[in-house]
């Protein structure tokens, strides 16, 4: 699996399962899209303030799809939400002056396990120059 594949992070923040996630295969429309989006803003922050995490220079992120069933993904379609999420677990939370190629490196995507309803994670790592 991909997370053995370098240490471990620094944190991980799961959002809430059964959360509508962004796909970018979808076709929704604008107002729509805004809810959803301003939904996992909040949920990102949320999640952030709860498990405390501190003012940080640069962090590299992996968002990790959590799918409710085994069918087979291009966790890259989820890329919308997570960066909804990324905004407000660390933009809106204080924890990055700003969420540009300075200050942050990605979010990658990638598929994780099975999780009922599905579930994004996000999981950080401090202070890496890749």
């Amino acid at each position: 699996m991909w997370f053995d594949e370098q240490p471990p992070p620094d944190w991980s923040i799961e959002l809430p399962p059964g959360l509508d996630l962004l796909n970018s295969n979808q076709r929704l429309h604008p107002m729509v899209k805004a809810q959803m989006t301003k939904r996992l803003r909040r949920a990102g922050y949320r999640a952030s303030m709860e498990i405390g995490l501190p003012r940080l220079e640069r962090v590299y992120v992996v968002g990790e799809l959590r799918p409710n069933d085994r069918r087979r993904r291009d966790p890259g379609n989820w890329y919308p939400s997570a960066k909804a999420a990324v905004d407000g677990a660390m933009t809106d939370a204080g924890v990055l002056v700003d969420d540009d190629a300075e200050h942050l490196v990605g979010p990658d995507m990638r598929l994780g396990r099975v999780v009922k309803g599905g579930q994004l994670v996000l999981h950080i790592w401090r202070g890496t120059d890749t």
